[in-house]
């Protein structure tokens, strides 16, 4: 069974943070609390939660504070929850490093949601993509279609990374040409190549690409919706 995302929860006022608590612990997750940010900074440095909810207006170190401190050393999502609704403030939490700022009060609903949003954003990517009949293990560099085994070279298989982590959005040749050949020199044409090659293996019918559809005067989309 998988480990409950752990969130440290950080107020000055105790019937929040009890609150706030009871709450995310219901929805599912385990809890820490703090009630200033110098001992969040130390439960922080000591557990290593997975998603900091923070106030702003706190004794010893205040929720700016904490944030910067945060900053210096990890990339943990830190969300601000304050009845600061001012702009100045929500603008300099956000320059700080913060990754979302709620305005107290707040519905419990929006927030759970914006915490679902953050470990979304901050999971590592999955090393093994999966879409209805076609199934990517970057591990293993394998890639498979039903029962056929698909043999990419390794162009082709960074090729179509890519554009299986971005399924639905458009990518271009430039962007493919950064994620895929990176400093080294690629042309628009070297990436049509690369993708009709990878279309002749992957489509059942590469004139009619079901997958890899290219985008005028744009690129490249990856049109299957992946599996979760």
């Amino acid at each position: 069974m998988p480990r409950r995302p752990r969130l440290l929860v950080v107020d000055d006022d105790p019937a929040i943070r009890e609150g706030l608590c009871e709450e995310l612990e219901a929805a599912g997750y385990d809890t820490l609390a703090a009630a200033d940010g110098e001992r969040a900074r130390e439960l922080f440095l000591a557990e290593e939660p997975d998603l900091v909810l923070t106030d702003l207006a706190m004794p010893r170190l205040d929720g700016f504070g904490l944030v910067r401190a945060i900053r210096r050393t990890h990339r943990t999502p830190v969300l601000v929850l304050s009845v600061r609704g001012g702009e100045s403030d929500k603008i300099r939490a956000l320059d700080l490093g913060a990754d979302d700022y709620v305005t107290k009060p707040f519905s419990v609903p929006e927030l759970l949601a914006r915490v679902r949003t953050q470990l979304r954003r901050a999971a590592p990517p999955s090393s093994r993509l999966r879409f209805p009949d076609l199934e990517i293990d970057l591990d293993r560099r394998r890639v498979r279609q039903g029962e056929r085994e698909i043999h990419l070279t390794p162009t082709e298989l960074a090729i179509l990374e890519v554009l299986a982590r971005n399924a639905g959005r458009p990518v271009s040749a430039r962007q493919l040409i950064a994620k895929v050949w990176g400093a080294e020199e690629a042309s628009a044409d070297t990436v049509r190549v690369h993708v009709g090659s990878l279309r002749r293996k992957l489509e059942p019918d590469p004139s009619a690409p079901r997958y890899l559809v290219t985008e005028p005067w744009v690129g490249y989309r990856f049109l299957a919706e992946p599996i979760e």
